[in-house]
């Protein structure tokens, strides 16, 4: 008897965060006898923190490889198929297959599938203006990128560094071009940085980054890069000026990549992403499943679909892929939108709706701003906080939460995160018990502190 006859095959497109997680899930609940496993890469690493890349970058991590979780011979010691340096080129839906190219060689072959999961990422925004594909030019999303911004960052002679863009991963480079003794300017199109926060928050980061000696340019459009006789870019221009530079990074932010899934007639979102649904099956696809930054999510709060590339959703994805890949099952809810980033020594966190976000969703909110102290006044190291709050009008849910402070401020962020999930009520939050010492928090935590402000506000408001 052929023990291979009922044999299925997993076919896994991105070798990352939420593809490796669903194979290795999938591995966990099937042996090689029971399900073959075949994943496709089309760089050099699989398995890595994407979200390590800055701190590598400027130095806080010593080397590569510490940011890799699993090394490509370490999944195929658990019999995963991992080919790296291939690239799938076309997902055939009807025929059940895909094709794939060798990245070096050229060479292309069809793999057939029983199930496929669809890992692609996302990819940094490039505009479409000259000079952004010029030399000295990089985006920041993949280990390969990282690599290469340091090989250019080691071999350029001048030190002046523009980032364009000021969201997380702009931020985050322009720190770390700062510890790499770069002058280093920041051009945002937006009034602020971080347009994750509302501005005046976003205000506090600019304070901060200037406190760095960063240069902030903001309101301004980026409309060309201007390059040299050799053909490396030298300059960022906008319609009011130019900004010399040996080299720029592109912290614009990141759009799903499903070129391929378009391509296929798979489902897509208002942002780009693929659609799937609790299991984290494509809709309408039952043997087709998509995790990670190339899908959209449900925003729990506000009940609509958006596209957050972060680490922790992919991971989740990944493990719920494999389990129902694998014959289990298990579900993601949806998130509340919950970030956390530094510049320096400056904690930035939010989680939930921004005042525009609950605009759009057509919510009348309550908004409060609370200044604290990261720990009892009279500790050493006591450092000011703030916390900002958004409560739903009449029901006092909790909508959002911003906070910008030092030491102890981002993960705070994380009460309020929880509290979300529940859709707990600013006035239930003010009677959560939480941790309590003068070296951790006031008597009142910051963010309870808001809470009780939120809750006259909304009481005030009926």
């Amino acid at each position: 008897m052929n023990m291979n006859a009922a044999r299925e095959r997993l076919v896994v497109i991105g070798g990352d965060a939420a593809g490796m997680s669903a194979a290795s899930q999938a591995r966990r609940t099937k042996g090689p006898g029971e399900l073959e496993i075949v994943a496709f890469e089309r760089g050099h690493f699989a398995s890595y923190s994407a979200c390590g890349i800055p701190y590598w970058v400027g130095g806080d991590v010593g080397e590569r490889d510490e940011l890799i979780a699993r090394t490509p011979e370490e999944h195929r010691a658990r019999d995963i198929d991992l080919r790296m340096r291939t690239e799938v080129t076309e997902i055939d839906v009807a025929g059940g297959r895909v094709r794939a190219r060798d990245v070096d060689s050229g060479a292309e072959s069809w793999t057939s599938y029983d199930k496929l999961v669809i890992a692609t990422g996302a990819r940094p925004i490039r505009p479409d203006m000259p000079g952004v594909d010029a030399p000295g030019v990089h985006g920041v999303q993949t280990l390969d990128d990282g690599q290469a911004l340091i090989d250019s960052l080691t071999r350029t002679r001048g030190r002046r560094a523009v980032v364009v863009g000021a969201g997380y991963i702009g931020v985050e480079m322009a720190e770390a071009l700062i510890n790499r003794g770069y002058e280093v300017t920041v051009v945002n199109r937006g009034s602020e940085p971080m347009a994750t926060l509302d501005p005046d928050m976003g205000r506090l980061v600019h304070e901060a980054m200037e406190g760095l000696g960063i240069t902030m340019v903001n309101d301004a459009e980026v409309t060309k890069l201007l390059t040299g006789e050799d053909g490396r870019v030298r300059a960022v221009a906008t319609q009011d000026a130019e900004y010399p530079a040996d080299v720029v990074v592109l912290g614009i932010g990141v759009r799903p990549e499903t070129t391929l899934a378009r391509a296929a007639g798979l489902p897509l979102g208002a942002h780009g992403g693929l659609l799937t649904d609790l299991a984290m099956r494509v809709r309408g696809h039952e043997n087709i499943w998509a995790g990670g930054d190339c899908v959209e999510v449900l925003d729990l709060v506000s009940g609509q679909e958006r596209h957050i590339a972060l680490g922790t959703h992919a991971n989740k994805h990944g493990q719920i892929i494999g389990t129902n890949v694998g014959g289990g099952y298990a579900t993601f809810p949806g998130v509340v939108g919950t970030a956390v980033s530094k510049v320096c020594d400056l904690e930035i966190a939010r989680t939930g709706l921004r005042e525009k976000d609950a605009r759009r969703a057509g919510l009348q909110f309550e908004a409060v701003t609370i200044e604290s102290t990261s720990r009892a006044g009279y500790y050493p190291d006591s450092s000011p906080m703030t916390v900002k709050m958004l409560a739903e009008r009449r029901t006092g849910r909790l909508l959002g939460v911003q906070i910008v402070g030092r030491e102890g401020a981002g993960k705070r962020v994380d009460i309020a995160a929880v509290a979300l999930t529940a859709r707990m009520t600013v006035d239930q939050m003010t009677a959560l018990d939480l941790g309590y010492a003068p070296p951790f928090s006031p008597v009142w935590d910051p963010v309870l502190v808001a809470a009780r402000k939120a809750s006259r506000a909304v009481q005030q408001g009926f």
